[in-house]
Order: C-alpha cells, then structure tokens, then sequence
C-alpha cells in the first residue's frame, strides 16, 4: 500500500491506477521477459505490452511463454502470421491474442463459459447531460442475435427522409424492442435477417472433440454453443465447416445457395471485417469491391475482392491508397500513398484437434464420416 501510494503520488495520479501499473511492470519484468524486450526495442507500444498482460493474467507460465512467443518470436513453430503484433492497432491486437488464448488456454472453454453464464447481468449507469447507460452481460450467441436485430430493424429504417443515424437508430430500436415502441419513435420495420458466420471445426461440429468455434464479429465460443446454433437450424446465422488437416475452410453451408451470395459469404468468412489496416468495421456494414476495377480487367473472383466499409470504401477510390493482390484465403494488404506498405492481417488458422485415436494422414475412417456428414447436410 505504501508503495502504490508513493507511486501515485510522484505520477500524480489515482491509487487504483497506480496499482494497476506497478501490476503491469511486475508482470512484464517478472514473467513476460519477450514482451519487454519487444516494448524496449520499439517493437510494440505500451498499449499492446499492456494487452499482453492482460490476456496472460491467471495463465501459467508454461501458457504464457507459449502466448508470447507466437506473436513476438518469428522463429517459433506456430508463430503468427500475417502483420506482426506491432503493426496492428491495439484493438486488433488484442482479438487476435484472445482469440488464440481462448483456442489454448489451459482450462475448457467450455468450463469457463459455464461458469461465466452464472455471472449474467444487466447493468444500469447514469451519465452526464441528462444520459445513461444500459449493459447486458450475457453469452455471446445472444448477445449477437440481440446485436443483429436490432442492427436488420435500424437498416431498415433509413431513407432519405430518415434524419437518424445508423448508430441512433440502432439505439432507438433497442429501447422500442425493450419498451414495447412505447414513446420511442422507431416506427414500423420488417424482420430482417443478419447473416452471421460460424466457423467450427468439423470435429467439434460431429461432437468428438471440445474445440471452440468461431462467432463472426466476437471470436471463439464453446463447442456447444456452436452446435447448438448450427442443430436449431438459427435462420440467421451460416454454419462454416473446417478442414481438421490443415484450419483451411472446408464447405460453407448453403441452405439458400445462389452464386453471388456464396462468394459474398466467402468474402466474408476470408477477410473478417474491413481490409484497411486498423479498421474494425464488422462484415455486416462492408461492401464487397473489385481489387483491380472491372473496368481495368478486373475479374469477379475471390481472389480479386476485398471488403471494405463505407469510408474506406471512399477512400479507395477518391484517394492513392490502394490495395495489393489477394488470394482464396488471404486478404489484401494496403500501399499508402508515399509508398508504404501494410500487411495483411490473415486469418491465424492451425489445425484442428484430432479425437483419440484418429489420424491426421487421411487413413483414418473419420474421414470417411466427414465425407458422409457433409453430403447429408
């Protein structure tokens, strides 16, 4: 106490953030030894040092060296790829790292998901200039599919005699969806659909194996989660299977198949949000752009899209940044206009776990089986 009180007092700041700093020394110089290396060679900044030991708080050492070393060591066995850690903004720095944290944290996604589900709430907090705060802390597939709706309903909306926003809107449905409309000026809306991808590993999908899935725009939830949408047949979301060889998309699920749209939901499912480095606009807002124009020559194929959000969208077009090649299962990187160039942030995909007793090699009957499931669905 003495200490984080001095250290408040020479810093000029709260004891509660004092405390949280001398936390994150501690942490660094104690048992993170390639995360400070990294912030003193100018590698990575304060904020993606504090990311880090954030995400390896309460994970073991074992667990923690294995986190630091995929994305800070280039000569690891599994080490990220695509951007290094440091040129990503700490926003997408920090869903990739949870993203692999939750896919090898020592303990369950599923046993943790169970215990977290207890601990579901909402949360009410009065703000300044007459405004407030609502929060629902609740599982991921519902907070998405609350998301979602309220998302279709303010799309809906708009028009040129709309003056709202997309953010107000979204805001006014939420509250009419929780009011019954009553005072809110959300009018009349169809019920949309948001499509929404989930990706799960064809193993975890047939019930062998206990491997987290992928939620578009959130990240990993538990197996059963994702079984669970996928067997209720979730009119809204769109079940993405993966090869257990190699974490390569295997077969997209096409209950209402029309070509333009399964390319479209490639697109998607390949690039994750909007290409521009930092952006985070989710796959719901982007629009789908030819890399090459097609006026140039440029073809309709995936391996010459690239989604973008409305701005950035703009941006390619009225301005000399521009985007590099792609490929089946890579995104484009970015050219600025002085020349510099941005890597693409791929997918950091790797083999699915294996059920006891199978084999990796394609000589296993479960093979077989995959084979059978995916002619049957």
């Amino acid at each position: 106490m003495s200490q984080v009180a001095e250290v408040a007092c020479v810093l000029t700041v709260g004891e509660r953030a004092a405390a949280a700093l001398l936390g994150e020394a501690h942490a660094l110089t104690t048992s993170l030894p390639v995360v400070l290396d990294a912030l003193q060679a100018g590698e990575i900044s304060w904020q993606h040092a504090r990311i880090m030991v954030d995400e390896t708080t309460v994970l073991d050492n074992a667990a923690a060296a294995a986190l630091e070393a995929h994305f800070l060591d280039p000569e690891a066995p599994n080490a990220a790829r695509g951007a290094a850690a440091g040129e990503l903004v700490p926003a997408r720095f920090r869903r990739k790292v949870r993203a692999w944290r939750e896919r090898h944290h020592p303990e369950s996604l599923e046993i943790r998901h169970v215990k977290s589900v207890e601990d579901r709430r909402l949360e009410y907090s009065p703000d300044r200039n007459g405004m407030a705060w609502i929060s629902l802390y609740m599982p991921a597939d519902t907070a998405c599919a609350v998301w979602n709706k309220t998302s279709a309903l303010a799309r809906a909306l708009q028009g040129p005699e709309e003056p709202r926003t997309l953010t107000q809107l979204r805001a006014d449905a939420a509250a009419g969806l929780l009011l019954g409309n009553a005072g809110q000026s959300v009018g009349a809306a169809p019920s949309l659909k948001a499509d929404v991808l989930v990706t799960v590993p064809v193993f975890s999908l047939l019930g062998a194996t206990d491997e987290p899935a992928e939620l578009d725009n959130y990240g990993p939830i538990p197996a059963s989660m994702a079984r669970k949408l996928v067997s209720e047949g979730a009119g809204s979301f769109y079940r993405v299977l993966v090869d257990p060889r190699d974490g390569a998309p295997l077969e997209i699920g096409r209950s209402s198949y029309r070509l333009p749209e399964s390319l479209k939901r490639w697109l998607r499912m390949r690039d994750g949000k909007c290409t521009f480095p930092g952006c985070s606009n989710p796959s719901q807002d982007n629009e789908a752009d030819h890399l090459t124009a097609w006026e140039r020559g440029g073809a309709t194929g995936i391996s010459n899209l690239g989604q973008l959000c409305p701005k950035h969208h703009r941006l390619k077009h009225r301005t000399h940044w521009s985007p590099g090649p792609a490929a089946l299962n890579e995104p484009p990187g970015w050219v600025s206009p002085s020349g510099r160039k941005y890597n693409a942030e791929r997918a950091d995909r790797e083999p699915t776990l294996w059920p006891p007793g199978c084999l990796a090699d394609g000589s296993s009957p479960m093979e077989t089986l995959i084979v059978d499931y995916l002619v049957a669905s």
